[in-house]
């Protein structure tokens, strides 16, 4: 199976037209999360990227809700919103998890703590692609300030289900990062997009 997998659009409608080109060479679409900026343009990114004719994964980021997306994806027969749930494609195992992990700083952001993300996790599949929006800690989540902003409850989940593949977003300072934990590879996309096998 061949996936396209990005994060972090934030209302770039011009990359989204982008992408749905790119979907046509995919079997599946990934989309981890920030398609609006401060809950403002979702409905203008995920109007641009409505035409992929493939099944498209999404999670929330922090920069729109759970509720919001769902909303905005409303009618858009090939989207599956996953938060803290799962789905099955082409017999390969997908897990969804959204948001901002650990609490982020700013007030208008939609986070989870990373008790509510490890119970949100909880039911993970082993041997699943796992599409979280936050980076696990330690791996792809450095700032520019050089600290670390990764979830540990993305982290342990990754430890104890080795999913075949995790791709994140969240810290655009480690767009293009990859890293391996065990047999995983961790993936923090940005929004020029990337292709994997699984």
């Amino acid at each position: 199976m061949k996936l396209l997998a990005f994060s972090d659009l934030h209302v770039d409608v011009d990359q989204a037209k982008s992408l749905v080109a790119a979907s046509k060479d995919a079997d599946v679409v990934v989309g981890v999360g920030d398609f609006a900026s401060v809950h403002s343009g979702l409905e203008a990114t995920i109007g641009a990227l409505r035409s992929i004719a493939k099944p498209t994964v999404v999670v929330p980021g922090n920069n729109e809700t759970e509720e919001a997306l769902r909303g905005a994806c409303d009618g858009w027969d090939n989207a599956l919103v996953l938060h803290g749930e799962g789905a099955e494609i082409d017999g390969v195992s997908f897990f969804g998890l959204g948001a901002g992990v650990p609490v982020t700083p700013w007030d208008w952001s939609f986070d989870l703590t990373e008790e509510e993300a490890a119970q949100r996790l909880a039911g993970c599949p082993e041997d699943c692609v796992l599409a979280v929006h936050s980076p696990p800690r330690g791996h792809v989540d450095v700032s520019s300030r050089g600290e670390h902003l990764g979830s540990v409850a993305v982290l342990d989940a990754i430890v104890t289900k080795r999913p075949r593949l995790a791709l994140c977003g969240h810290i655009h300072e480690a767009w293009g990062q990859r890293s391996m934990i065990g047999p995983t590879e961790i993936v923090n996309l940005g929004p020029a997009g990337d292709v994997f096998e699984v």
